[in-house]
């Protein structure tokens, strides 16, 4: 009797004099003199399976003038040596089944388009070879992610995606309510009681200005955002169960077009207790080097594949990475190696400003040819939650750099003392009151505490050599764009 098999399964463990049944997609279908052949792809591998069929043999041979590239199909027949190259088995097919016809007019006819064309059908795009390595990478990070905190004792947190407070401080938050903005932007009464039209800035703001809107009337009685990091809430998890993570999707309301930015994007932030800048480092180190590694060893087709076709010699460079040493060093330090370097730059290099790209790859690439920990940057360039250093200039915070992109993870010890965390607060002018939660943590069993974030499609572009954020989310949400 026949037993329905991935394809995977099929080339990695399948049994020559086998009967089968396979389900998958037609990616193109060759006919030949005696003999055809169909290349059948599941989603379980890069290169599908070759199916080997005639006409006449098939015992419903009416179905072949529907065998169309795109088509879904399922294929009753023998698992067999194969007689060709490339792969050890093939399947005689006895009998094909259409599941899901499909046309001409299927736009993924080609073996090659470019990514701009593949873009404009998400939806689709999928079955392609580039994209289902993609997201069969996805998967195996995102497995690797949890696999590396839960043998390290930390716990999954499911921090919210509504928030009141904005944990950057940078305002780009996307709103929330239930209000009727129709109504809201169409008219209000001025002091006279005459009508006159509301302003777009009146009826959209920041989250620490209420403006003239009646919140009480809205859904949760005040200004509600989508949150740009689950960090601020997974801190006060940290305090009681020691060790924590939270990786879920995270909003920016950034009107940014780079191949970098997106709007809808995951984080990975894990939180310990009783650790400082160092150990915070020591984490980062250690978690991006297990990822790799994990993705290096069980996507190996796939990693092929982007080494082939996307960017030259990727495989290679990530083995140095998790085979190299993590170098360490101050901004300052950093600083006095650009000024020196002899380099012309396009962005001027001095203390206080913030290390732009061009700056981190020279460090990585031209200085060290490795990784390296940037720590203790000026505290007017960091957050309000970064512990300040004794200096009172910098704060204890670190940016993880590696050849070919730059900053790949950032980092830093959290402010534990009450009072200067509350100055810190105030001397930015952020909401005091939506922070008081927070404040709490330091006001009740304060401990000293780190952590990090990673940007998970940007770790994804790192490790499979994909030049925009776009190509490695399934349905990417940008300025402009958030169609389906």
């Amino acid at each position: 009797m026949s037993e329905h098999y991935s394809i995977k399964h099929l080339l990695t463990s399948g049994v020559a004099g086998t009967g089968v049944i396979l389900r998958g997609w037609i990616r193109t279908n060759r006919s030949g003199k005696h003999v055809s052949f169909i290349n059948l792809n599941d989603g379980s591998n890069l290169g599908g399976l070759q199916i080997v069929y005639s006409a006449e043999a098939l015992e419903n041979h009416e179905a072949v003038s529907r065998l169309l590239t795109g088509a879904c199909i399922e294929v009753e027949g023998e698992l067999v040596a194969s007689q060709g190259q490339g792969q050890q088995v093939e399947v005689q097919a006895q009998r094909v089944t259409i599941i899901g016809t499909c046309d001409d007019s299927f736009p993924l006819q080609k073996k090659r388009h470019s990514f701009e064309y593949l873009r404009t059908m998400s939806h689709l795009r999928i079955r392609t070879n580039t994209f289902g390595a993609v997201f069969r990478v996805r998967h195996q990070l995102a497995y690797a992610i949890h696999r590396f905190f839960h043998e390290r004792g930390f716990y999954w947190i499911h921090t919210p995606i509504l928030t009141a407070s904005d944990c950057e401080g940078a305002g780009e938050m996307f709103q929330v309510t239930t209000l009727d903005l129709k109504s809201l932007a169409s008219e209000t009464n001025d002091a006279f009681g005459q009508k006159r039209p509301l302003r777009k800035q009146q009826a959209l703001h920041g989250p620490n200005d209420r403006g003239t809107v009646d919140y009480s009337k809205d859904f949760f009685g005040r200004p509600s955002f989508l949150t740009v990091s689950g960090q601020l809430n997974v801190e006060t998890l940290c305090m009681g169960l020691g060790k924590v993570y939270t990786f879920g999707p995270t909003f920016r309301a950034e009107n940014s077009n780079t191949t970098r930015h997106a709007s809808e994007f995951w984080m990975v932030e894990p939180e310990l207790a009783f650790c400082d800048l160092a150990g915070d480092a020591d984490l980062a180190e250690d978690f991006l080097k297990f990822i790799i590694r994990d993705v290096l060893e069980n996507c190996q087709e796939d990693m092929a594949f982007f080494d082939q076709w996307v960017s030259k010699g990727i495989v290679s460079r990530l083995e140095a990475l998790v085979n190299s040493r993590f170098e360490r060093m101050s901004y300052t330090e950093a600083v006095r190696l650009l000024e020196k370097s002899g380099h012309k730059f396009e962005y001027p290099v001095s203390w206080g400003a913030e290390l732009q790209t061009e700056h981190e790859r020279w460090i990585t690439e031209k200085h060290l040819q490795a990784p390296v920990f940037v720590t203790d940057y000026p505290m007017e360039a960091k957050a309000f939650y970064m512990r300040q250093n004794d200096d009172g200039k910098t704060v204890a915070a670190m940016d993880l750099l590696v050849p070919g992109v730059g900053e790949i993870i950032g980092g830093s010890q959290r402010e534990e003392r009450l009072d200067l965390l509350l100055q810190r607060i105030r001397d930015l002018k952020l909401d005091e009151e939506a922070y008081w939660w927070y404040l709490d943590t330091r006001r009740f069993g304060t401990a000293p505490h780190a952590g990090f974030g990673l940007g998970f499609e940007r770790a994804i572009m790192y490790i499979t050599g994909m030049e925009n954020i776009r190509d490695v989310i399934p349905f990417p949400r940008t300025p402009g764009n958030c169609d389906f």
